[in-house]
């Protein structure tokens, strides 16, 4: 089955001549319940799709800020259940895809098949595994090959050409590449090297490529999403929503929202 929804919601977003903005949120951080209430706000901001992280007690990928929502989710007793549960209470009403991030071992305790076949239920439209490498995926890659759910695949700084090239062959939905070597969270600056990288990608891509990791001010959503089809930002929303401070979000969406020459 193709993936459609998610490759379809940014190809439009480029079309349309702007550039894809993924906000990331830690679900369960404040509370399961505020969970719609944060989708729902970034949909109307005009987010071209929301990725929902699951809280793990021994992530290997995100930094301080989301290591610390995690934890506070975990303290509300969040599970990946309760999550898909709340979820399914209201997906009719959220129109973008939703991108489920998580580790592995939650979904081989969930179940793969009941895994994939709740998230296909519930309009679940991507999913992001980073301790997942490609060698190990086939077989969730089997179970969701029915759904419309694309298993999306992230690239590093480091990946040698030939990787490269299997990780994009397997792509579905988008293209990951991280921005930085190491965890996510706020940075300064990015290596210089970055945009021969993403001209290489783009090059070798059919689908789109979103760079992710370190992005956190307006000015960098623009720079580093020149470079790419779009950007993916986490820390720096889940900071802002843990503050409440809202304008920061609205500030971060707009900059994707300045129209590029193609």
């Amino acid at each position: 089955m193709a993936k459609k929804r998610l490759l379809e919601a940014i190809n439009k977003i480029n079309f349309d001549g702007e550039k894809a903005f993924i906000p990331y949120i830690m679900a369960g951080d404040g509370g399961l319940n505020s969970l719609k209430t944060k989708l729902l706000y970034l949909q109307d901001l005009g987010a071209t799709a929301i990725e929902v992280g699951i809280p793990f007690s021994d992530p290997v990928a995100d930094g301080p800020t989301i290591q610390s929502a995690g934890e506070r989710s975990l303290a509300n007793g969040t599970t990946l259940r309760l999550i898909m549960k709340e979820i399914e209470s209201f997906y009719e009403v959220v129109k973008v895809p939703l991108v489920l991030m998580t580790y592995y071992n939650p979904i081989l305790s969930y179940g793969l098949k009941k895994f994939a076949v709740d998230c296909e239920r519930i309009g679940i439209s991507g999913l992001i595994v980073p301790d997942l490498p490609i060698e190990e995926s086939d077989t969730l890659r089997m179970e969701l090959a029915s759904t419309d759910v694309a298993l999306v695949p992230l690239v590093s700084l480091t990946s040698p050409a030939e990787r490269i090239a299997k990780i994009i062959a397997s792509g579905e939905g988008f293209i990951y590449a991280v921005t930085v070597n190491g965890i996510t969270g706020v940075r300064d600056g990015f290596d210089e090297q970055l945009k021969q990288h993403f001209v290489s990608l783009k090059e070798k891509s059919p689908i789109p490529v979103l760079a992710g990791f370190g992005i956190s001010t307006p000015e960098q959503v623009v720079n580093i999403g020149a470079l790419a089809d779009g950007v993916i930002v986490g820390s720096a929303i889940v900071d802002a929503f843990h503050q409440n401070d809202l304008s920061k979000i609205q500030a971060l969406i707009q900059a994707s929202k300045k129209k590029v020459l193609n």
